[in-house]
């Protein structure tokens, strides 16, 4: 009878001790806030708000740094510029010198998602802090993709009326085809928030769960062993800092990634090609 108490105790210990890769995205109401609400709609402060709260301060905090106009810059006041400077030259690139005043958004949303990405990737859970990552939610990557859309509907609209609709139409379209490629057009047009957005939290999300089910085996295998910690556990520890370092890179390029679209989508609006 004893043996089989210690036996469960055991097996119940360890599915306790599993580490579950899908628990870091869970979204849960923080500071008692989880029964507010407004006609029926749940308005808990949750810890995704408070990721997004601490990216939007770190944004300002950065910028904020690097606005003093001195004479000799400082590495902050170079820092900001260099980042605003890449910015104005992509829109320059791909719109024209229209992309000027797209600076100021593009900038912020290159930015906003570069600051949460990184922000996800910081070691707090050494001292017993778990980070969030926000872009690892289609909620807000998507609206953030909705944004960008609907700011190409106003340009498109607001500068070439129902002209607009040409884009729909590419140049040399056969007659015998306008029938068929309008529409392939319009779906393709409309897909592209969806996959603005998918593409950034699919490529957050799952380096992620890489990791965690990495951080699962180390784990495990130095529990059962000093044996199994040499052949499995530290493998999978020098692959989980490698793949560490890939995931700084892949912050920086989906940031880069979703800036160039969507100057790319601005571009059609703005002069339609």
């Amino acid at each position: 009878m004893p043996a089989r108490r210690i036996e469960e105790a055991g097996r119940v210990a360890a599915e306790q001790a599993k580490v579950d890769p899908m628990h870091q995205f869970s979204i849960e109401p923080l500071f008692g806030t989880d029964h507010w609400s407004i006609a029926g709609y749940n308005i808990a402060f949750t810890n995704s708000a408070l990721w997004m709260a601490l990216t939007t301060l770190a944004l300002l905090v950065f910028v904020a740094g690097g606005m003093k106009r001195q004479m000799v810059p400082t590495r902050w006041q170079m820092a900001v510029e260099s980042f605003t400077g890449f910015i104005d030259n992509l829109l320059a690139a791909n719109i024209g010198p229209a992309g000027k005043k797209y600076v100021p958004y593009i900038f912020s949303l290159f930015m906003f998602i570069l600051f949460a990405n990184m922000l996800g990737l910081v070691p707090l859970g050494l001292f017993g802090v778990h980070p969030f990552t926000a872009t690892s939610h289609f909620t807000v990557t998507g609206v953030l993709a909705i944004l960008s859309f609907s700011i190409v509907l106003i340009v498109g609209f607001a500068r070439h009326g129902l002209h607009f609709f040409s884009l729909f139409v590419p140049h040399g379209t056969p007659l015998w085809l306008m029938w068929l490629i309008p529409v392939i057009e319009l779906v393709s047009f409309l897909v592209r928030p969806f996959s603005l957005g998918l593409r950034l939290f699919v490529a957050m999300m799952a380096g992620h769960v890489l990791l965690e089910v990495l951080s699962s085996f180390v784990i495990d295998s130095a529990n059962a062993g000093a044996g199994w910690g040499l052949g499995i556990g530290l493998p999978s520890f020098v692959l989980m800092v490698a793949i560490s370092a890939l995931e700084l890179l892949v912050a920086g390029i989906q940031a880069y990634v979703f800036a160039l679209l969507t100057s790319l989508y601005l571009n059609d609006a703005e002069n339609l090609h």
